[in-house]
């Protein structure tokens, strides 16, 4: 069965995931910088809009006999295309533990069981700013795979975006394969490319003056580099929307490991009411136990 599209696509703008796992196949796992692009044929679930997840675990070696790892990872889809077989789904992935190690030893023709896609999406910038003339995307280390398809998103209905992605050194930089033609400027805080610092040394600078009153900004990476972000836009008044990440184990709700507090009072939980949220909705951006292992 095809990739379903715009009719599971609800009016919020989530797409219904089916229930339970499927199988996909695993068609390539190419590295990356200090990453690895792990790329999924999915035969029969819906195309993911662009900030949603899937949650993933290896078919085989994963769990049994006691071992780690047990539960499956979350992941934000970093590119997805339909052909006659389904969807081709591809995910940005770097080895530091036991779930992520095992998936990054993923070889072509392995099941990659698959459930998803989860969660909320970006919003159009327009829908974020009335007056935006764009977007800004703001990405650090593996927290730009949801980027790279919200810049394809953006791209193919022709508005306008900037991408700056940052990186801690060498060893933690990749993916900037999945932002080809784009316009993309980079900060390393080692220095081995672009402006030695923070990407959010280059938000500041691309925020000055009038340009931040048509702006709308999209950013996802770790804690810290989010909490800069949410900070420099709320004191400019720029509207921004943030990925963010939690400790997930379900992905459907039901495990409220992933509830992160409200600006307003009470919770949310990431994995339905996010992954993607207006960062003036929360206090802060620095999520305990943010990453997965």
């Amino acid at each position: 069965m095809p990739a379903q599209a715009d009719n599971v696509r609800r009016a919020d703008g989530r797409v219904t995931a089916p229930f339970g796992r499927r199988r996909g196949e695993v068609v390539a796992n190419e590295p990356s910088g200090g990453y690895r692009i792990v790329t999924a044929r999915d035969p029969s679930g819906p195309m993911p809009a662009a900030g949603q997840f899937y949650m993933l675990a290896a078919e085989r070696g994963w769990g049994g006999d006691g071992e780690r790892p047990f539960l499956p990872r979350a992941f934000s889809v970093a590119e997805a295309t339909a052909d006659g077989s389904g969807a081709r789904l591809s995910f940005l992935l770097e080895d530091v533990g036991p779930g992520t190690g095992r998936l990054a030893e993923l070889e072509e023709g392995e099941g990659l069981l698959l459930t998803g896609p989860l969660g909320r999406p970006f919003s159009m910038p327009r829908e974020l700013n009335p007056e935006a003339a764009g977007a800004i995307l703001v990405g650090g280390g593996i927290g730009l795979a949801p980027l790279a398809i919200w810049r394809r998103t953006l791209a193919a209905q022709g508005i306008a975006e900037r991408s700056l992605l940052g990186f801690r050194d060498q060893a933690h930089a990749g993916g900037l394969e999945l932002f080809r033609c784009s316009e993309v400027r980079l900060a390393s805080e080692d220095g081995h490319a672009g402006h030695r610092g923070y990407v959010t040394d280059l938000l500041e600078r691309m925020l000055e003056g009038d340009s931040a009153a048509t702006a709308a900004v999209y950013a996802c990476g770790p804690p810290a580099m989010l909490e800069a972000v949410r900070v420099l836009c709320e004191e400019r008044d720029v509207p921004a929307e943030l990925a963010m990440e939690s400790p997930m184990a379900c992905g459907y709700g039901a495990c409220f490991g992933c509830a992160v507090p409200l600006r307003a009072g009470g919770y949310m939980r990431l994995c339905v009411d996010g992954p993607v949220i207006r960062a003036d909705e929360v206090e802060t951006a620095l999520v305990e136990g943010a990453g997965h292992r």
